[in-house]
């Protein structure tokens, strides 16, 4: 997609959703429209039945997580238009507390889609046939793609062959992976500089 063509894109939009659209601008030879959330549905809609869009594939939906700000989470969508040989990103921001609308009865596609979604950032969707986890297990504690979601994890997973069963616990460090010594490496570490010191001892014993 050229940058002229990609503009007239741009420029049609705009003049058809004027009011329903926040921002656009072409970077890295790709459109990117901001929306709000309440405005999805009928852009969508618009995005696929217009003559001059007919972005019918959704390629893919993907979630950001920026915790230290007011408006939480991004959403991407990604769409594509084999007949003009087009994409487009449609962007939304929102609170963590706000519900999406699914588009699972425009795309079936994003069925599975919104359950990652939901799955890895706990974000919800509005008339979503079926939005359970996707990726985790029905029992697994947090969305492991949040920011704020440790490492490793609240729960590990083992085989017991006390129960004979795969049982959760909860996770549990050893103290010795607690301890981490940033000195110059030139110089020797703590414990490297502790071990010479008793086998000095021993030896004077």
């Amino acid at each position: 997609m050229t940058e002229k063509n990609l503009s007239k894109l741009e420029k049609l939009i705009n003049s058809q959703l004027s009011s329903k659209v926040k921002h656009s601008h072409i970077e890295n030879n790709e459109l990117m429209i901001e929306i709000d959330e309440k405005n999805l549905i009928e852009i969508v809609q618009f995005l696929k039945t217009n003559d001059n869009c007919k972005f019918r594939q959704l390629i893919d939906i993907a979630g950001v997580d920026y915790p230290d700000e007011d408006r939480r989470f991004n959403l991407i969508y990604l769409f594509l238009s084999h007949q003009n040989n087009n994409r487009i990103k449609l962007l939304i921001k929102f609170k963590s507390d706000q519900t999406i609308n699914s588009l699972t009865k425009i795309f079936p596609s994003a069925n599975w889609m919104e359950r990652e979604v939901f799955d890895m950032y706990g974000i919800k969707f509005k008339n979503h046939p079926d939005l359970r986890r996707i990726l985790t297990d029905y029992g697994f504690k947090g969305h492991p793609l949040r920011k704020d979601f440790p490492i490793t994890g609240f729960n590990e997973v083992r085989y017991s062959e006390k129960e004979k069963r795969v049982i959760y616990e909860p996770v549990k460090l050893e103290q010795n992976y607690r301890n981490f010594d940033f000195e110059s490496p030139w110089e020797g570490t703590n414990y490297f500089k502790e071990i010479k010191n008793l086998e000095k001892d021993g030896k004077k014993n």
